[in-house]
């Protein structure tokens, strides 16, 4: 990704910057995933926000050298960020950006190149919170219920795939990662309560599972035509290759049209409904911050935000009080 060359020949973003730097920005790029165990996804963004960062410093100031990005100064930086505001660039993807440069930055610093302090005198772009928005209980149970789709034309072994898959994000709470990550040999079916799944930072957890989420499974397991070795994925396409998590965000996002759902009803929704649900029941915060895999309870508590706003909306629809000025010496 950070070479201007690629042997495919395929074309790929080129990274400006004299041979130093491209070779400190490609072992930064393989630590993130192999020490720091950071995504796929977020090493790419990391590594395409350094490639902004460097572009913008090469349109001002000439090619980039690592000890121009040492010599650094913060109004460079804040140029920068201002830059990718004009550009509409939200508030998180900022927030994103300078936490990558200061990662590349601190290996830069680690590799004897001399520490940038630019980047820690700019402040990181404050950012509200967005609410999870979680489905109501009555539309998070349809989307895993197979009739739903009872008049599609699909086999219904895929039916049953996907009503399974669906089954294990709202009744285990899992990300849809973990459970398209899940071996066959790892099957939560009838007889086993509990699956371990692996969650971000390549951190293991147990979640419990219901008698109704292992059926699920069973059924999809009992009708897949196609062989499904120990090790293999349990979840496979039409053809028997791994599942793509698109095609379950294909089918959620069908299901919505059904329902009568809004766009904010996807696949890591009802992650975020399981997580309300168990909330609005006496669930115990803690307990569901080691369900989620939360590493921190500062996010498993959005839910609470979330519970006490559904809680104003219940009164302000029904009570009768609700909405109406207090008479005066009342």
């Amino acid at each position: 990704m950070l070479t201007s060359a690629p042997a495919s020949g395929s074309v790929l973003p080129t990274m400006p910057g004299d041979a130093a730097l491209l070779a400190a920005a490609r072992a930064w790029g393989l630590s993130l995933a192999a020490e720091r165990r950071m995504s796929a996804n977020t090493v790419e963004a990391y590594e395409r926000d350094l490639r902004q960062f460097l572009a913008h410093l090469d349109a001002r100031t000439g090619t980039p050298t690592i000890p121009a990005i040492v010599a650094l100064k913060p109004r460079d930086v804040r140029a920068f960020m201002a830059a990718r505001r004009a550009d509409e660039v939200g508030g998180r993807s900022l927030m994103r950006a300078l936490a990558g440069l200061r990662s590349f930055a601190k290996h830069l610093e680690r590799e004897g190149h001399g520490t940038v302090a630019a980047l820690g005198a700019v402040r990181s772009p404050k950012v509200e919170r967005r609410l999870p928005r979680p489905l109501p209980v009555a539309a998070a149970r349809a989307l895993t219920d197979v009739s739903l789709r009872a008049d599609e034309d699909r086999d219904l072994w895929i039916l049953l795939r996907d009503a399974a898959v669906l089954a294990l994000l709202y009744g285990a709470g899992l990300r849809i990662s973990e459970a398209l990550g899940l071996a066959r040999r790892d099957a939560p079916v009838p007889g086993i309560d509990a699956v371990t799944v692996l969650g971000k930072g390549a951190k293991q957890r147990m979640v419990p599972v219901l008698p109704v989420v292992a059926e699920a499974v069973a059924a999809y397991l009992a009708a897949c035509p196609h062989p499904l070795p120990p090790e293999g994925p349990l979840f496979v396409g039409a053809r028997g290759g791994p599942l793509s998590p698109r095609i379950i965000q294909y089918v959620v996002a069908r299901a919505r049209g059904a329902l009568g759902l809004p766009d904010s009803a996807t696949p890591h929704a009802l992650r975020h409904s399981f997580a309300t649900h168990l909330l609005a029941r006496q669930g115990e915060l803690r307990a569901i911050q080691e369900l989620l895999g939360h590493a921190s309870l500062s996010t498993t508590q959005l839910y609470t935000k979330v519970d006490a706003a559904r809680l104003m909306s219940a009164f302000d629809a029904t009570h009768p009080r609700a909405g109406r000025a207090v008479p005066t010496g009342a």
